[in-house]
């Protein structure tokens, strides 16, 4: 048994050593081809996207008022203590897997199995509805100049998103050509839309009226089960005795726990670790780089925005459509820009979906290394990237976008990241107290306070997701055991040199 490879059954814990080896394996070598750079602009080419151009406008003026700005702060601090626990674990076990790998080291196998579940739920339902997104944005860009293009077609009692369709399918050819081209595209795109939000930025800040920040709480609103209340209300609301968490201080919170979506992504450099080229340094740096320069980019955008129109303005109308950045400039009769927003938004959109299929098809690729999944999976090409799995998981979220709609999905993917996170927190203090002798190039400071305030914060905004929310993720983590159970336990690596003993 190879060292630190513990206890047997389920439970059995897979070293950082063998984790390590195991990527020198020559059918399932990945490139190493990432520096710094390559991974801040990947954080940021997936942060920077929705929670910009839609999130934060629909969360105000149905949700939190101008106190949205706020709650993107709240969301951020939370992310910043997961992301210094992230930024230990990639750089002291530099492996494919991200949160997976590190809980294999830690929790043992069936927990880790478990996590490797639930970021599938994460990565690959955020891909669809983004792609989704994105989708709507074409059909925007289109009627901008002129042209009356439906990205949805009616097939039957199906809707067809062709727009989703063609965005998948063309990122995932570029993703089984290399991750370097796509770094290399997510760099162009990046720095175009970044450009459009700083643009953003100083053009609204001409607009805003003071007046519009009052009151920054809006007071609580009456709800019903169709308007935030009943089981779309948050749980703590819900505890708490309240009708609903539409705006007023659960507003704030449950917005907290919303525009948390915003910022899923930064986790997924940690998913390249094992394509990097000095992990120890640079990891650390691109997840805690891209989240500091994104979480900048997010306030102060939600600050004008609520300044520019009264937060009412931004209110979902009645035939369910979601206001958006370019709702706040069109209103005040600055069209143009709005056209500017929706290119922007399109390239946005593009890279968080690439980036979001590259964490989701890591994932898979360790899993099925692991024999978690079938091993065939886990074989690489001439390119040193995994094509079978990555054309597996650009079919499944090509069809889940097209074909299936997504406005309820978004609380899924913030639940299923936020118990990601959790475990990440709590996985630090337990490989510091069974492996002191690691080494790690990046120590999270204060442990176990940040840790624990980590998985407080993460919690905290876990019960202002709403009780729906909480059944379905429920559902699908019991599906995950019996998959569990049916294939991954009889078929791990780890279990069969564990019986060969």
């Amino acid at each position: 048994m190879a060292l630190g490879e513990t206890r047997n059954g389920i439970m059995r814990t897979k070293s950082v050593e063998q984790s390590i080896a195991d990527t020198d394996e020559p059918d399932s070598k990945l490139r190493k081809d990432l520096t710094t750079w390559d991974l801040i602009v990947f954080g940021v080419a997936v942060v920077v996207g929705a929670g910009i151009f839609t999130l934060a406008a629909s969360t105000a003026g149905d949700v939190a008022g101008p106190s949205v700005s706020l709650a993107f702060v709240l969301a951020a601090v939370a992310c910043a203590l997961a992301a210094l626990c992230y930024a230990e674990f990639a750089s002291t076990l530099p492996v494919a897997g991200s949160a997976y790998t590190f809980s294999y080291a830690t929790f043992g196998e069936f927990i880790a199995w478990i996590i490797g579940w639930d970021l599938v739920l994460e990565f690959a339902v955020a891909a669809a509805v983004v792609a989704k997104g994105w989708s709507q944005y074409l059909a925007t860009v289109f009627s901008q100049f002129g042209a009356d293009v439906p990205t949805t077609l009616d097939l039957g009692p199906f809707g067809v998103d062709w727009g989703a369709l063609l965005l998948i399918a063309v990122l995932t050819v570029l993703l089984v050509l290399g991750t370097k081209l796509s770094s290399r595209v997510s760099l162009v795109i990046t720095t175009i839309k970044v450009a459009i939000v700083l643009f953003v930025i100083i053009l609204g800040f001409g607009y805003i009226n003071a007046d519009n920040y009052t009151p920054f709480i809006p007071p609580a609103a009456a709800a019903d089960a169709d308007s935030g209340g009943g089981l779309q209300q948050s749980l703590l609301s819900a505890i708490g005795g309240e009708a609903g968490s539409t705006y007023g201080i659960y507003g704030l919170l449950a917005a907290a726990s919303l525009v948390f979506f915003a910022f899923i992504g930064f986790d997924v450099v940690a998913t390249t670790a094992e394509e990097t080229r000095n992990p120890q340094r640079s990891l650390p740096r691109g997840i805690l780089g891209s989240l500091a320069i994104v979480t900048v980019l997010y306030v102060a955008v939600a600050f004008v925005l609520t300044g520019m129109v009264h937060y009412t303005e931004l209110q979902t109308q009645p035939d369910g459509t979601r206001a958006t950045l370019a709702t706040a400039f069109s209103s005040l009769g600055v069209d143009w820009a709005a056209t500017v927003i929706a290119v922007g938004a399109l390239a946005g959109l593009t890279t968080v979906v690439m980036v979001m299929l590259l964490g989701q098809i890591r994932v898979f690729f360790a899993m099925s290394r692991d024999g978690l999944l079938p091993r065939s999976f886990a074989r690489t090409g001439s390119r040193g990237t995994p094509v079978r799995a990555t054309v597996l998981i650009g079919v499944v979220v090509a069809i889940t976008a097209t074909f299936f709609p997504a406005d309820v999905l978004e609380e899924m993917v913030n639940i299923g990241t936020l118990f990601a996170f959790v475990l990440v927190s709590i996985g630090v203090v337990i490989l510091r107290r069974t492996r002191p002798d690691l080494p790690r190039a990046f120590r999270t400071p204060l442990v176990p306070l940040v840790p624990i305030l980590a998985v407080l914060a993460c919690v905290w905004l876990m019960i202002n997701l709403s009780v729906e929310t909480w059944l379905r993720f429920v559902v699908w983590m019991a599906v995950g055991v019996v998959v569990y159970f049916a294939y991954g336990r009889s078929h791990s690596v780890l279990g069969k040199r564990e019986r060969a003993q």
